[in-house]
């Protein structure tokens, strides 16, 4: 058997760990892997009739080229947030022009060239190591005939079917420790300091990393929040420390009571532009709103950046072993999970069935703007 190991999305920590102990599982099993170089993008630019372009896609893995790997963080495979499904014309392969119209302007669903990639590769089942959007075209693949086991990795944790992603442990733990750092030069400064934190569409990384961290406010995808009101309360928090400076961190996804994510560039081929700035747009409005003097912190990549803290390693090892073990036993179209503290696995559709999102009237008291946790019996060890 011959399987296909690829990384799409953003790179996380624990990403090549997982990789390492899924060829060392495989290769004990009898089976062959095949790394699939930055994402569904290794597929989509391997030229059937050009062998220059497949060592650069595509490449085999063993003990012996693994053996070091999980010493660094990030996925020495590489990655990208390419959908062969939908590809747009700049994104299109040199090779693959020749197939368009002159007319057509796409977004193009190459899904054809990639199924005949597979089959010329001899790959008998995919592992897609991604989110939401790598792991939606591992569910197409599976449409089109092709086995897949996923492994759910995301620093937001917010994929629906798990309690826990890959890299969402290290990123809590570095924005806590930056959070930390920070209080040095906001209290030697006296200044009110934003920490903006990566976050699109939840919020569960800046509110655990806050309430954690013990800051004075925190803002969220989830609720929009009033500059003004935000203003009053962090000057509260600035009075009432003896050091004369306050803390508030901010979701990158976050944005005013009628306003947007602050979004620029191009959009990827899921359809999402860059987010960052609503940390120096707060801090703006703070500025003119209470005259005080503002320090701003992007934490951003820092955040995903080095390698996994002991849980993620945990968890990225075990996920590999769990994704043999359903390989083994003939099972497909899985996701492997953690569910109430147990190791396990559930079908790679129940990732699009729902959306996983804070539990804003558990965890938030969306009037103060700060995390409000009191009931945390029966809830899984990261709170949703």
């Amino acid at each position: 058997m011959r399987i296909g190991v690829l990384t799409g999305g953003g790179d996380v920590p624990g990403l090549n760990p997982c990789i390492k102990m899924l060829v060392s599982r495989a290769i004990e099993e009898g089976y062959e892997v095949m790394g699939i170089r930055r994402g569904w993008a290794g597929l989509l630019e391997y030229d059937l009739e050009d062998p220059e372009t497949h060592a650069k896609c595509v490449y085999p893995l063993d003990k012996l080229n693994t053996r070091i790997v999980d010493r660094s963080g990030g996925t020495f495979l590489h990655t990208s947030r390419t959908n062969p499904g939908k590809v747009r014309l700049s994104r299109v392969p040199d090779f693959l022009k020749p197939t368009l119209t002159p007319d057509q302007e796409g977004p193009f669903d190459f899904t054809p060239h990639v199924l005949k990639v597979i089959e010329h590769l001899g790959i008998d089942i995919l592992i897609p190591i991604g989110g939401d959007d790598t792991l939606s075209y591992g569910e197409r693949m599976h449409q089109e005939g092709v086995p897949c086991v996923a492994i759910p990795k995301t620093m937001d944790n917010d994929i629906f079917g798990t309690d826990y992603c890959i890299g969402f442990s290290t990123a809590v733990t570095r924005s806590v420790e930056f959070i930390h750092q920070l209080r040095t030069s906001a209290g030697s400064h006296e200044r009110i300091a934003i920490v903006e934190l990566f976050g699109r569409n939840s919020g569960e990384t800046s509110l655990l990393a806050s309430y954690l961290a013990g800051v004075d406010r925190a803002l969220i995808s989830e609720i929009p929040f009033d500059p003004v009101r935000v203003a009053e309360k962090i000057m509260e928090d600035k009075r009432s420390n003896p050091s004369n400076y306050a803390m508030v961190t901010v979701s990158e996804g976050a944005h005013m009571i009628g306003g947007v994510p602050v979004e620029f560039g191009e959009a990827d081929a899921y359809g999402h532009k860059k987010l960052g700035g609503i940390g120096h747009i707060l801090g703006e409005a703070l500025k003119k709103l209470t005259g005080e003097d503002v320090l701003n912190q992007q934490v951003s990549y820092l955040m995903r950046s080095g390698a996994p803290d002991s849980l993620d390693l945990m968890v990225a090892v075990n996920f590999a072993n769990v994704a043999i073990n359903i390989i083994k036993s003939g099972e497909r179209n899985r996701l492997v999970a953690l569910r109430n503290g147990t190791y396990t696995s559930v079908p790679m559709s129940t990732l699009t069935q729902g959306l996983k999102r804070v539990d804003v009237a558990e965890l938030y008291d969306k009037d103060n703007y700060r995390p409000k946790v009191r009931h945390v019996e029966g809830k899984p060890m990261f709170l949703y």
